[in-house]
């Protein structure tokens, strides 16, 4: 804990970067002009998982129209909707031009586990959720636009499964034990810790099917452990489902082929 503390203070301090309290008020905008944005759409519509080492990039492409042309951003942002924090680092711009007044600019956001927002460290994970989108759109006549939300995603922890059948091979019309854990991603120490009392499906695909069914919901217990037995009727993978929380990404399992006697 006291080294992500000094890591963020250190990033503060540097301007390295990007954390800020930013207010989340309504939706409002302001500016000279007729510019204006009229889409906005986060990571091509999916959510934004973030886990606990790896650097995550995402775009944001923005539809901005205006009369004399488009020039582009001058300013990208996103924060927490219910806490107000959030960060403004982008990578890369890039406008594409569609008509002579409308033009789809794309900033490329870039987020390291280690620099998520956040008052104090063990206030991290409280980050995970959704997330809204402010810009700043330039036009080539001097026209600007300052505009609040105009997008929403949501910035979820990274999860991990994992699936163990036995025993194996089984006998036909014997009991066999599947088990796994369910993780999550924790911002405030960067490990994945077990995910209790969550709902996780158990699935089965018999060798010669094409797709996986569900056979049961089964609790997740004591540091996110897993394990419930089922008739073995015929040879086929088991795997686990989590379908995922408001702040926790869906994951799905490898399968555990199982092959009778």
């Amino acid at each position: 804990m006291e080294n992500r503390t000094a890591r963020v203070a250190w990033a503060v301090a540097g301007g390295a970067a990007t954390l800020t309290l930013l207010t989340a008020t309504g939706a409002h905008a302001e500016g000279k002009g007729d510019i204006r944005v009229t889409a906005a759409v986060v990571n091509s519509g999916k959510n934004v998982i973030v886990g606990t080492s790896q650097r995550v990039t995402y775009p944001i492409a923005i539809t901005i129209k205006d009369n004399s042309g488009v020039k582009g951003l001058s300013h990208v942002s996103d924060f927490n909707k219910s806490d107000g924090w959030g960060f403004s680092d982008w990578t890369d711009t890039k406008c594409v031009k569609k008509s002579s007044t409308t033009s789809v600019c794309t900033a490329t956001m870039s987020l390291a586990p280690q620099w998520l927002p956040g008052s104090l460290p063990e206030d991290v994970n409280h980050t995970a959720g959704v997330w809204q989108v402010n810009a700043t759109v330039k036009a080539n006549d001097g026209d600007y636009w300052i505009a609040d939300h105009i997008a929403e995603f949501k910035m979820k922890r990274a999860s991990k499964l994992t699936t163990d059948a036995s025993p194996e091979p089984i006998a036909k019309g014997a009991k066999l034990t599947v088990s796994g854990k369910l993780t999550r991603a924790n911002w405030e120490d960067l490990k994945y810790h077990g995910f209790t009392g969550q709902n996780v499906k158990l699935q089965f695909k018999a060798a010669d099917a094409a797709h996986y069914r569900t056979v049961k919901t089964v609790r997740t217990g004591d540091a996110g452990k897993l394990s419930t037995k089922v008739t073995a009727t015929s040879a086929g993978s088991w795997r686990w489902y989590f379908p995922g929380t408001t702040t926790t990404a869906r994951i799905v399992s490898a399968g555990d082929a199982v092959t009778l006697k």
